[in-house]
Order: C-alpha cells, then sequence, then structure tokens
C-alpha cells in the first residue's frame, strides 16, 4: 500500500476536510494528515493549535496521524517516501487551482502522484474564509465545524468581529 498524505493548512479544520480525512483513511491503509505552514499566510491558528484541534478530531481513527510541515509539500512527500497526496476539490475553480499545484507537484517529484477527492454535496459550500467571517459576526457555524472547532473560533474571533 503507498504511503499518502493529505496536505492543508486547515485554519480552522472542517467538517469537509473531516468527510475527506475519513473516506481517505477507508481507502489506505493509512493517511497523515500534514499541515502545511506558509509564513507569508496570515493564519487565525498556530500550527501547533490547528495539529491539536485535529489530534483531537481524528483520536478514533487508528490509522490516521497529524504532523507540521513548514516547507514544500512535495518535499515532504519526498522525505517521508509517500507516493500519494489526497486533494480535496469543491468545485471547478478549486479543481483548476489543485490541478496547477498537481501539475507543479508532478514536474518537482515524478514519483508522486495526486489523487483527487471530491468532496460530499453537503460538504461542497465551506470555506474557511467564509467560516470566520460568519464566527465574526455572531453567526451559527455548528453545521459548518466541529464544537471544539468552533468553541476555538469564537475564543478567538467571536468578539473581535464585532467592534
Amino acid at each position: 500500500m503507498p504511503k499518502v498524505i493529505y496536505p492543508g493548512s486547515f485554519d480552522p479544520p472542517t467538517y469537509g476536510h473531516l468527510n475527506i480525512i475519513e473516506r481517505a483513511a477507508r481507502i489506505f491503509e493509512s493517511v497523515e494528515v500534514v499541515i502545511s505552514v506558509n509564513p507569508r499566510k496570515k493564519s487565525t491558528f498556530s500550527p501547533d493549535e490547528r495539529k491539536a484541534l485535529l489530534d483531537d478530531l481524528v483520536r478514533g481513527m487508528g490509522n490516521v496521524s497529524i504532523v507540521v510541515w513548514d516547507g514544500l509539500v512535495v518535499d515532504y512527500a519526498k522525505a517521508t517516501g509517500a507516493q500519494v497526496i489526497i486533494r480535496g476539490v469543491r468545485a471547478l475553480g478549486d479543481f483548476a487551482h489543485e490541478f496547477e499545484l498537481a501539475m507543479l507537484n508532478k514536474g518537482l517529484d515524478p514519483e508522486v502522484e495526486t489523487i483527487f477527492i471530491p468532496t460530499d454535496p453537503q460538504y461542497f459550500v465551506l470555506r474557511s474564509s467564509a467560516i470566520k467571517e460568519i464566527v465574526s459576526f455572531g453567526g451559527d457555524i455548528s453545521s459548518l465545524v466541529p464544537s471544539s472547532v468552533e468553541r476555538a473560533l469564537r475564543e478567538r474571533l467571536g468578539e473581535e468581529g464585532r467592534r
């Protein structure tokens, strides 16, 4: 069985991310979720906070692990012997962006394959930026993120956006 990674910023982790993790975990022997650190992106949560949230969310999934990486995803794959990168896609715009990344990664390491998993329909519109905006205005996000993530977001952003 190939070594599989599922990279992303996971800022914050959503039900859509969990859906992809759960489905990949049913298909592959093990899945390593790679929290990508991009110093040029302003994140709501630190990499360690995102890791703690994800560790809690996948606690019952024995074949899923969480790591933090601060370099190119393809370099992580190469360093760990991963042969497959899983990417979740929602819409055509996602696919176009993810396809470009897959081609870049293929050019950097032809041995690494990218597999796209389309999101389940109920998670089609989940965008981290939209979730954060809803929270900042006091909106209900209980159907979009697990309760632990909702609490963390409300603590971080709840009052900030209303000032």
